[in-house]
C-alpha cells in the first residue's frame, strides 16, 4: 500500500511536511499574485488546486533559470523537496525547495538564505521534460483564464475564443505558440484587470 496520500498536510497549499515521503515533479500550470508575505502563488497541475507560495529564496532561484517573466514559467516543470534545515523564527521548521528544472541548458548553483545568518549554495539539475506536457499545462492556464473571464463552451469554442482574443486560430491547442499564450492570457488578465476596476 502506497501510503504517501496519508502524509499530506490538510492546507490550501503545498507545505514542507507534504514532500516528507518523496519529492513531486509538478508542471506549472500558472503564475498569479500573492500578498505582502508570499508575493507569488505558483499553481501546479496535479495538486488538487492547493498551490505553492515559493518562499524568496526559491523565487531568485526560478527567476535566475527563466527569467522574471511569469508567464514563461506556464508548462515548465519543477521538482520540489522538502529542506528540514530551513529555519523560521529561529526553529527548523522545513522548506519546500527546487532542486530540479526543465528548460535549462545546464545544472547550475546560487545563493540561497535558508535564516537570518545562514546562505547556503544551493545546487539545481536539469529536469527532462515530457515532449507533449508543456502545451497541456500551457492550454489548461488559457482555458482557467478564459473561464473565470466568462467565457463558456467546450473544447473547441474555448480554443475559438482564445484565437479571437489575439486575431488567430488554431486546429488545436498543441499549435498555440508559448509567445501567443502569453499574448492570450496577457490580454485576458488585462481585461479582467479593467472590468474590477470599473
Amino acid at each position: 500500500m502506497d501510503i504517501s496520500k496519508a502524509l499530506v498536510a490538510k492546507s490550501d497549499q503545498i507545505n514542507a511536511s507534504d514532500l516528507t515521503g518523496s519529492p513531486i515533479v509538478a508542471t506549472i500550470k500558472d503564475v498569479r499574485k500573492g500578498d505582502a508575505a508570499k508575493p507569488v502563488i505558483v499553481d501546479l497541475v496535479g495538486m488538487d488546486g492547493r498551490p505553492w507560495k515559493p518562499s524568496k529564496g526559491m523565487l531568485r532561484v526560478i527567476a535566475h533559470a527563466w527569467g522574471t517573466e511569469s508567464d514563461k514559467w506556464i508548462g515548465r516543470l519543477v521538482k520540489l523537496v522538502n529542506n528540514p534545515e530551513v529555519i523560521y523564527a529561529g526553529e527548523p521548521v522545513g522548506g519546500v525547495e527546487v532542486i530540479a528544472m526543465s528548460h535549462i541548458e545546464a545544472p547550475f548553483t546560487i545563493p540561497v538564505r535558508i535564516s537570518q545568518k545562514k546562505v547556503k549554495q544551493h545546487a539545481v539539475t536539469v529536469l527532462s521534460e515530457p515532449i507533449t506536457e508543456p502545451w497541456r499545462a500551457q492550454w489548461q492556464a488559457i482555458t482557467n483564464a478564459l473561464t473565470a473571464a466568462g467565457y463558456e463552451g467546450d473544447g473547441p469554442q474555448i480554443l475559438a475564443a482564445a484565437g479571437q482574443v489575439i486575431g488567430a486560430a488554431w486546429d488545436h491547442p498543441n499549435k498555440i505558440s508559448a509567445e501567443d499564450a502569453q499574448k492570450i492570457l496577457a490580454s485576458v488578465r488585462e481585461d479582467n484587470h479593467q472590468e474590477q476596476t470599473t
